[in-house]
């Protein structure tokens, strides 16, 4: 078979080791050949193509970012996006589409998959907010991104009296923050599942600052007061019509000065999080991925995305990985609210 991938979304620590993976498994057990579209979708419109053999994706496992580029364009916001797709794929002659991405790469694929288009998704985001796999590749990354740095903050803070104030990713869900915030000892954490009451959170640093004359807030990007207590920030729109996060914390920060008298500063981690080179756990999820999903399309299962469950790797419709958004656990957060203030 002659098959095609592409990488879309945000970049992600272990989009080169699914590449890998597939290219792998294809090459040698399947006899295939492949095609990697350069950036996202976008090449895929505009036919922007290289061959990917064993040889180029060689020594890829450890690389962070994606060796095809990405993108955040998709076939639905172009007239006739759909037929200017399959003619790429008719005139490349391919057999079938790999799409590694988050919710929105995988939501097209979905759609398009509903149209006849051959295709397997790959669920990748540092956020975990894809539904019917336990864990997605790039969290477990992130996570000790966010911690090491949090740790380092501790010391700082301590040294200074202050209240650091940690912004994270998480646009829709507060898996990072949380995770981080934990295994990180944060005295507050703050997701998007759960708008804040700036008073509440003062209160829980007046408390911490009663034994301790510092503290830790960590604030996932997506975090917003609840309505009628603070004005929430307003976002800038990128290139997909998606406000343009970032800068919560700088009004968590401002307001927690103010009314405590604490010294407090923001650091804003952004994209360091999903940059740079995977951990073990990133690189052999990627892998098993990699290979579930060059296997699923000489199944013919096509449609399907395959999704970490328990131990096991095993294939679900995009439909179900799609459907919704994976939130965080309830009884995860009352946990770590154990350890607030």
């Amino acid at each position: 078979m002659r098959v095609g991938v592409l990488t879309g979304g945000g970049d992600c620590p272990g989009l080169n080791a699914v590449i890998r993976a597939v290219v792998r498994q294809g090459e040698r057990v399947h006899g295939d050949t492949f095609v990697g579209f350069r950036n996202g979708w976008r090449g895929a419109l505009d036919d922007v193509a290289i061959e990917l053999s064993i040889a180029n994706t060689r020594g890829m496992l450890h690389r962070g970012g994606t060796m095809l580029g990405t993108s955040r364009d998709t076939p639905l916001r172009t007239p006739d996006g759909v037929e200017i797709l399959r003619a790429t794929l008719g005139r490349r002659g391919i057999d079938a589409l790999i799409a590694i991405g988050g919710e929105g790469t995988l939501s097209v694929a979905r759609i398009l998959s509903d149209q006849g288009v051959p295709i397997v998704g790959v669920p990748k985001t540092i956020d975990n907010d894809i539904d019917a796999t336990d864990v997605t590749f790039g969290f477990q990354t992130a996570v000790q991104i966010a911690t090491d740095a949090i740790d380092r903050l501790h010391t700082t803070a301590e040294s200074h009296d202050r209240v650091m104030v940690v912004e994270v990713m998480g646009r829709h869900t507060g898996w990072i923050a949380l995770y981080a915030g934990m295994a990180g000892g944060a005295d507050v954490i703050l997701v998007p599942e759960r708008p804040f009451d700036i008073d509440e959170v003062c209160e829980r640093l007046r408390q911490r600052h009663a034994r301790a004359s510092f503290s830790i807030v960590v604030v996932a990007e997506g975090s917003f007061p609840r309505p009628g207590t603070i004005d929430a920030p307003e976002y800038d729109l990128d290139e997909s019509g998606r406000p343009r996060l970032g800068g919560i914390s700088n009004v968590v920060r401002r307001e927690v000065e103010r009314r405590t008298g604490f010294e407090s500063r923001v650091t804003i981690l952004g994209h360091v999080q999903r940059g740079g080179t995977p951990n073990a756990h990133d690189r052999v999820l990627a892998t098993r991925l990699g290979v579930a999903a060059i296997d699923a399309v000489h199944a013919g299962r096509l449609g399907t995305m395959p999704a970490l469950r328990g131990t096991k790797i095993e294939l679900v419709t995009l439909h179900e990985a799609t459907d919704r958004l994976k939130t965080i656990d309830p009884d995860l957060y009352e946990t770590a609210e154990i350890f607030f203030g």
